[in-house]
């Protein structure tokens, strides 16, 4: 049985630190990078006033570097302003 891509799955930490471990430094820094912005982005709610604005094309900006720098090692890792992966 396959887990569907719509339903997170939870894994123990153990787990996601041996995963961690086998994974360069720049790509875990550049997942955490992505989690955060990703997040940032998506609690900004139409309307924004100017500050917002800005604070949320930051965000999304920090998201496209992460990214970067995700697609570049694995596709699949690259992640959207919601917080979730695309889907490929």
């Amino acid at each position: 049985m396959t887990a569907s891509p719509l339903v997170p799955v939870p894994i123990p930490d153990r787990v996601a630190a041996l995963i961690g471990s086998c994974m360069p430094i720049g790509i875990l820094q550049a997942e955490v990078d992505a989690e955060c912005a990703a997040r940032e982005a998506h609690r900004f709610r139409a309307p924004l006033c100017p500050e917002d604005q800005a604070d949320r094309e930051h965000a999304l900006a920090a998201l496209a570097r992460a990214n970067k720098v995700l697609a570049a090692y694995n596709p699949g890792l690259v992640l959207r302003p919601g917080g979730g992966l695309f889907s490929h």
